[in-house]
């Protein structure tokens, strides 16, 4: 068994309220509110900023020069591919840049976004990558799963479960998972795996409740 499926099977509840949750169920049969989806972009857009910052510190704690170099990539496309592609997707639901930079991050994005980045600061390199895990990895396992189900043709998340179905960012996260599974055999021990436990749990959880900080965000309205 991988290190990220074990810790997936460890953390079976937290794992599906995450990936179960109803805002994704949402995204998948087209019945999401769309003031859940635009605080979602929103908040999404911020929460890429801190993770561009978590792979900045990946590159730091990296002790390979391929590390570096894998993380640095990362990086890369998350500043000057994903944040613009981020921007196009927010003006075609009314969101301007401008409306991006001026929103303020929500507290499921800071309680998440810095819950990673002290994980990296205190921990090394396979501590932050498996913080990181639940986003990069999770995201595809939601994406396939609900293009697997089948996407109506009006949904309008389709375009969202297509990206994170397709095979560009299929690719990422198994990438990732190749490399949380090496730094695994380099470094793992018992104690070491329930302090990794805690930190995908943690993780998880974090993430279940940014989808619903959407939610509640549009139920406010």
């Amino acid at each position: 068994m991988s290190l990220f499926e074990r810790l997936k099977a460890d953390a079976a509840r937290e794992w599906a309220s995450y990936v179960d949750h109803a805002f994704v169920r949402g995204l998948g049969d087209g019945s999401l509110p769309q003031a859940a989806f635009r605080s979602y972009l929103v908040q999404d857009y911020l929460f890429l900023i801190q993770f561009a910052r978590a792979y900045g510190l990946a590159v730091y704690k990296a002790d390979r020069l391929s590390d570096m170099r894998a993380a640095a990539a990362t990086l890369h496309a998350i500043l000057d591919v994903e944040m613009d592609l981020h921007v196009r997707v927010c003006a075609g639901w009314g969101l301007e840049a401008a409306d991006l930079e001026a929103a303020e991050e929500g507290d499921a994005c800071v309680a998440y976004t810095r819950f990673v980045l002290d994980a990296g600061l205190r921990g090394d390199l396979l501590d932050l990558t498996v913080a990181l895990s639940p986003c990069v990895i999770g995201y595809a396992e939601i994406g396939g799963g609900l293009a697997a189900q089948g996407v109506a043709p009006n949904n309008p998340y389709r375009p969202w479960i297509e990206e994170y179905a397709g095979a560009a960012y299929q690719d990422v996260a198994a990438s990732a998972r190749v490399t949380l599974d090496r730094l695994g055999a380099d470094r793992l021990t018992p104690q070491r795996y329930r302090e990794l436990k805690r930190l995908f749990v943690t993780a998880s959880r974090l993430e279940a409740a940014f989808w619903q900080a959407a939610l509640d965000d549009a139920a406010a309205d």
